[in-house]
């Protein structure tokens, strides 16, 4: 059976962040490395499901990644409420074979040609200026990366200046109350290890 043949399977995991749930997908959605964030229906007219997602009137934003979408809601209804509704929509509309990105919102750095149609790869990273600002994006890649999508959400390096780092928090990461303890704990205390002479201090940046 080819791989297009298999239908959507889709499932809820909750996440750190109280308002954000994970609806993982038994298929890519996304070439894998690829990613993309909605925070407004205005920003969606090359991303058909998030332009849909939008019509329910609880989701506050969404983030899509290689197998999953992270939808946050409002703070008026509870995940009991409409997990199931969403869970549901999401896999009728994939097995309906309907668009899911016609083109992701930012510039891309990497294409995926095992793809049928060639879809650009975007990390969201800023381009490094020298070998240290590299080493803390493989850093991020191979290390922190995997984990924060296991939590629904997306790490991207933004700049270096005078030992401090900045990062930007995306998808179920951004405002998760944990996500401060995650960043200094974990993060910071990995990069001032590895890169000792370099990295002083990791503080997060709202997108």
């Amino acid at each position: 059976m080819n791989i297009q043949d298999i239908p959507y399977i889709i499932y809820a995991e909750e996440t750190p962040n109280p308002s954000s749930i994970k609806f993982v997908a038994n298929k890519l959605l996304l070439v894998s490395g690829a990613t993309a964030e909605y925070r407004s229906a205005s920003e969606t007219k090359d991303a058909p499901i998030a332009q849909k997602l939008f019509g329910f009137p609880f989701v506050k934003s969404i983030f899509i990644a290689s197998n999953f979408i992270t939808i946050t809601k409002h703070e008026h209804v509870e995940w009991e409420e409409i997990r199931d509704e969403l869970r549901v929509f999401i896999t009728n509309y994939l097995n309906k074979g309907n668009a899911i990105i016609t083109k992701l919102p930012e510039q891309s750095v990497a294409k995926d040609s095992s793809f049928k149609e060639t879809i650009s790869v975007n990390t969201q990273h800023s381009p490094p200026s020298n070998d240290v600002e590299n080493k803390i994006i493989e850093v991020l890649e191979q290390y922190i990366r995997p984990a924060v999508e296991q939590d629904g959400g997306l790490i991207t390096f933004k700049e270096l200046k005078d030992g401090k780092v900045t990062v930007q928090m995306r998808g179920s990461c951004s405002g998760c109350p944990s996500s401060t303890m995650t960043l200094k704990a974990g993060i910071e205390a990995l990069l001032k290890r590895l890169l000792p002479d370099h990295v002083k201090e990791v503080v997060s940046e709202a997108v």
